[in-house]
């Protein structure tokens, strides 16, 4: 009795709190690499495209990754099902740093997107398998707790990866910020490799929907495409435009159907049917589209606009990804707490569409104290959306639904992500034609400039105005988002 007393076991598993606790850890480097790897060039977007060329396709260094590891998210969880968690995350780790090493000897920037494609293939067992590795060692009351580690790596990954990002390109070289993640991977492999043998295998059949994963890429890509090539490459009622538009059309067409006829498809039709999950997923997407939208291309604005070096850039960014945690962590408290739990993101995110409004009226003067004060108050008012959606939808469905129902979210958020930086980046990488930013800073180069300077704020001003809309998007989904009493216990059919 004594000795079951000193080991408890938490769940049909047989692990212990520590043992728990140890595979939690684990597995949150990967969730670090994953993310950090996605805003870890944003601050070197400049140098990349004056070394590279090919500046109005420096978005799609962006979009390729997040494209390619949002369709794999789906697969990767019927994979773990399949072949067990340990076995997965390890061969996503390889590809993870396949990709790294071939966008770090990248010499083009053909070679590069598709080297970040391959790396984003790689990155979505990174950021979707140790989330189902949580809820193998941990009780669905527990979750909970254990989800707010995962979701300050997330946040803090993304503080810190524009701040490396431009430091590697100021002081090193663009390449090293892909060459830094070797020694992370190498260590993370060997981590996972031993934690997760303890693991319990609860192998399943399931049908891999390739097609559906490879259709919603095409159908993406294409549509992108279209966003950057129109008006610039090729004129919008070009043959080129119009028949790429059938093309996209037809795709996405084709994959509609595909989620109605096959009989496992990437993204289960009635999940989506439910009201609560369909609302969440929306206020979480579009809110975090705003947000992962402005880490991205706000050291290009501070760049242009505001004189800053790469290193400088990515530094300023810190402060805003830590208001946006320390806002989640608060919001997190408070929906605990509180009857009338949305308030909290509803108030906040009021608070974010008017501080974007701020930033975006004025974006040609703005100073870099006056910069902090706005991305605090932005991140901060987003901060408690985060937590409310995820609480919301694993109050709403049954346990056996619940990995399903997060994984969907995540992906409706990743293409809904991708989709917005594609747009971002058509307008932001528009204002910045023509001016080498590797050179000299915007405040520093004389008159002409100073012109440039006017130029490139008026696109950045466009770029803000489509994060309000975001903002304002998320705001109307939690609006009519019902509020439940949240339980403490969950619902198993």
């Amino acid at each position: 009795m004594a000795e079951a007393e000193t080991a408890p076991a938490l769940n049909p598993s047989g692990l212990t709190h520590r043992e728990t606790v140890k595979i939690v850890a684990g597995v949150l480097l990967p969730v670090f690499m994953g993310a950090m790897t996605q805003t870890i060039v944003a601050s070197a977007l400049p140098t990349i495209g004056d070394e590279l060329g090919g500046k109005s396709q420096l978005s799609w260094v962006v979009t390729a990754y997040l494209l390619t590891a949002t369709a794999s998210v789906p697969l990767y969880g019927k994979i773990s099902d399949i072949y067990g968690r340990r076995i997965t995350l390890l061969a996503a780790i390889v590809i993870f740093l396949a990709g790294t090493i071939a966008c770090a000897i990248s010499g083009s920037m053909l070679m590069l997107i598709l080297s970040r494609g391959l790396q984003g293939i790689g990155a979505g067992g990174l950021m979707s398998v140790p989330v189902t590795v949580l809820g193998d060692v941990a009780t669905p009351r527990q979750r909970a707790k254990y989800y707010t580690y995962f979701a300050a790596s997330y946040i803090t990954a993304g503080a810190v990866g524009p701040l490396l990002g431009g430091l590697f390109a100021q002081y090193i070289h663009w390449s090293a910020i892909f060459w830094f993640n070797l020694p992370l991977g190498v260590f993370a492999f060997a981590l996972c490799e031993r934690l997760l043998r303890r693991l319990p295998r609860n192998e399943r059949r399931h049908e891999l929907d390739i097609l559906g994963a490879v259709l919603i890429v095409l159908a993406s890509s294409s549509f992108m495409y279209i966003l950057n090539a129109g008006g610039s490459e090729y004129a919008w009622a070009s043959p080129q435009i119009v028949g790429l538009s059938v093309l996209s059309t037809l795709l996405w067409a084709a994959f509609i159907v595909r989620l109605l006829r096959f009989r496992e498809p990437l993204i289960p039709p009635g999940v989506i049917r439910n009201p609560v999950l369909r609302d969440s997923a929306m206020a979480h997407s579009f809110g975090w589209g705003a947000i992962i939208g402005l880490n991205i291309y706000l050291p290009l604005y501070l760049q242009a606009v505001v004189g800053m070096t790469p290193a400088n850039s990515g530094l300023a960014l810190m402060g805003f990804m830590a208001m946006v945690n320390a806002g989640a962590l608060l919001g997190a408290q408070l929906t605990a707490r509180l009857t009338h739990y949305k308030r909290p993101a509803i108030i906040g995110q009021g608070v974010a569409i008017l501080a974007t409004l701020w930033l975006a009226f004025r974006s040609a003067e703005m100073g870099v104290w006056e910069f902090q004060i706005v991305m605090a108050l932005i991140g901060l008012g987003f901060g408690p959306t985060a937590p409310l959606t995820t609480v919301t939808v694993q109050n709403a469905v049954p346990t056996h639904q619940l990995g399903i129902s997060l994984g969907t979210m995540a992906f409706i958020r990743g293409m809904i992500n991708a989709m917005l930086v594609a747009a971002y980046g058509v307008v932001a990488l528009h204002g910045l034609d023509g001016i080498d930013l590797a050179g000299q800073s915007a405040r520093t180069a004389g008159a002409a400039a100073l012109a440039d300077r006017g130029n490139v704020a008026e696109a950045f001003r466009l770029v803000f105005l489509m994060a309000v809309a975001c903002f304002l998007v998320a705001f109307v989904y939690l609006f009519r988002l019902e509020e439940r009493p949240l339980t403490n216990e969950r619902s198993t059919h």
